[in-house]
């Protein structure tokens, strides 16, 4: 049964502002990734909080590397060539041959970071990061709760106040919903669609709520669909994948936050605000993705979504602040 939301939390805890030292901003830098979204968002999060500015560089290597990869050789690349960067932030399976390539074509000069569990020895690079879940251990190891990502106050603030005017005629309490969909572990399909959409028609009805409302490019064309279709003539705002994205924009202007279980980076942006976390959670299973959501049950930063609005206070999760800090020691102690 639904229950009304009783408070709204009007002013959350402050984020820590606190911000790593900037490396010298003539440090050159390689993000390196597959050219998915999240490995990328990641890269860049820790090279801006580090003051510098990324070259962004991409790999789809061909079978057989493409096989083989994490180990083996680099696939042939015109575009990862010398002269080496100061700083590699590689991410995801894909790139991993590339930062061991140029961590010894650069004879160390490149300081090579991995973020997520490389599947290889750790040994092979200078500093891994990997998400608490993947209980990766090693010397040059650090791990964290949530992951990192670009999301700072101030752009919150900022984004915040961008969407302002296109979301007034939404009522309080706003309730940004952040929608994944299937991927390897997870299934969103159309019956999942189709209640998670009475579920937030309901807390529209009943709670008054205003729905902001943003897919992602997993969540699927039907699904989409059914979520709008029940969401007709209720205060919603569902994003139709044209112009500005406005999922910073909805974080930041939203009193609480339903994220769907499949992103543990989606999970841990919303974790970021300070507000109410509700998560969906979908039909499948991954030990990694069970022992990370009661994580960040336990750490009292979301709590499952039973249809029912919740209010509490807890102290705003950020991980980027302590990877780009790790990075600039020990970058400085080479």
């Amino acid at each position: 049964m639904l229950v009304v939301f009783s408070k709204i939390i009007t002013q959350t805890r402050k984020i820590m502002t606190e911000k790593p030292s900037f490396l010298d901003p003539k440090t050159s830098c390689w993000v390196l990734t597959n050219g998915m979204a999240g490995f990328e968002t990641q890269g860049i999060g820790i090279a801006e909080a580090l003051g510098l500015t990324p070259v962004m560089k991409r790999v789809n290597p061909k079978a057989p590397w493409k096989w083989i990869a994490p180990h083996g050789p680099a696939a042939p690349d015109a575009d990862i060539k010398a002269p080496w960067p100061d700083l590699l932030i590689a991410s995801g399976r894909q790139s991993i041959p590339y930062a061991r390539m140029i961590a010894k074509a650069s004879a160390g000069r490149t300081f090579t970071v991995v973020l997520q569990n490389p599947k290889v020895s750790p040994s092979n690079f200078d500093l891994v990061w990997a998400p608490a879940h993947d209980r990766l251990n090693g010397d040059n190891v650090i791990s964290s709760l949530v992951s990192p990502h670009r999301l700072t106050r101030e752009r919150l603030d900022a984004e915040a106040k961008a969407w302002e005017a296109r979301v007034a005629h939404l009522p309080h309490p706003r309730v940004a919903v952040l929608l994944g969909g299937k991927n390897a572990v997870y299934e969103f399909d159309e019956g999942a669609a189709a209640r998670l959409g009475a579920g937030l028609a309901a807390l529209a009805r009943h709670c008054g709520a205003g729905l902001m409302i943003t897919p992602s490019r997993r969540t699927g064309e039907a699904q989409t669909r059914l979520i709008r279709e029940a969401l007709v003539d209720l205060p919603a705002l569902v994003w139709d994948g044209t112009g500005e994205n406005p999922y910073f924009g909805f974080l930041g202007q939203a009193d609480a936050v339903i994220v769907t279980c499949d992103s543990v980076n989606m999970v841990g942006e919303a974790a970021f605000t300070g507000k109410p976390v509700l998560v969906v959670e979908l039909t499948g299973h991954s030990p990694k993705f069970r022992r990370f959501l009661d994580a960040i049950y336990a750490a009292g930063a979301a709590r499952p979504f039973v249809g029912a609005l919740e209010s509490w206070e807890y102290a705003p999760l950020n991980a980027t602040h302590d990877i780009a800090e790790a990075i600039r020691t020990r970058f400085a102690q080479r």
